[in-house]
């Protein structure tokens, strides 16, 4: 039974997520990290970044860990073709003329203002992270929305790892001098669609900070349903 997922960058950083298993019980969840954070002692990593249950916050608290927030968890189930918006489109940076460190220009424009608060990377740190979690065809992923030959946002869909068929977004958002004119319920539509189409998913669960109103009510708007509530822990410099 896999009660944590956890990516590991080399001595720099690991991310831990709990997986809640049915039937599991509060003391195997207690057992199985407590043995992982003594393997992250060992090896002297940077820090480690954890979403676990807010059940467990007291426990976390005494082993020297800080509640940086919290995250809320939405899902739904993916069927039929792929919606379309008159005059959106969607390229992949595979497709497009566009070269990745302009792609990363872009990403850093739209993750610019964000009301996430566990943004811990930098744009060099996410873009490296591309290819070692999506693998070394990342680019076709990475899609950016144009109206009128401009771009409005980006969005990178991709099959969760250990699943065959759950949709996940690594990152969606839009452009600065777009925000607040409906586009982020639209391009979040189109992303579940391009999950769909393109990558065979059937269901899909996206996250925020529980701060986060506006994307929550974009999650809302589009027919996600609230699934789960995690807190955002840290330990390490």
């Amino acid at each position: 039974m896999r009660l944590f997922s956890t990516i590991k960058k080399d001595r720099e950083y690991w991310l831990v997520d709990q997986v809640k298993e049915q039937g599991a019980a509060p003391e195997a969840y207690r057992k199985t990290f407590a043995e992982l954070l003594e393997e992250w002692k060992q090896q002297q990593v940077g820090y480690l970044s954890l979403l676990m249950d807010e059940a467990y916050k007291d426990w976390l608290l005494g082993l020297g860990f800080r509640k940086i927030s919290a995250i809320v968890e939405y899902t739904k189930e993916l069927e039929g073709s792929a919606d379309r918006e008159p005059g959106i489109t969607a390229e992949s940076l595979a497709e497009s003329i566009l070269t990745d460190s302009e792609f990363a220009v872009l990403y850093d424009r739209c993750r610019s203002g964000s009301a996430n608060k566990n943004n811990l990377f930098s744009i060099e740190q996410i873009m490296e992270s591309l290819s070692s979690e999506l693998g070394a065809d990342w680019r076709v992923h990475c899609f950016i929305f144009r109206e009128n030959g401009q771009a409005v946002g980006i969005s990178i869909p991709h099959i969760e790892q250990g699943t065959a068929d759950e949709g996940r977004l690594f990152y969606f958002g839009v452009v600065p001098e777009e925000r607040g004119k409906g586009y982020g319920a639209i391009l979040h539509r189109l992303s579940l669609g391009l999950m769909r189409e393109r990558f065979n998913a059937i269901v899909y669960v996206g996250s925020t900070d529980e701060s986060n109103r506006h994307m929550i009510r974009i999650f809302e708007r589009n027919g996600c349903r609230l699934r789960d509530k995690k807190g955002i822990y840290r330990i390490g410099t």
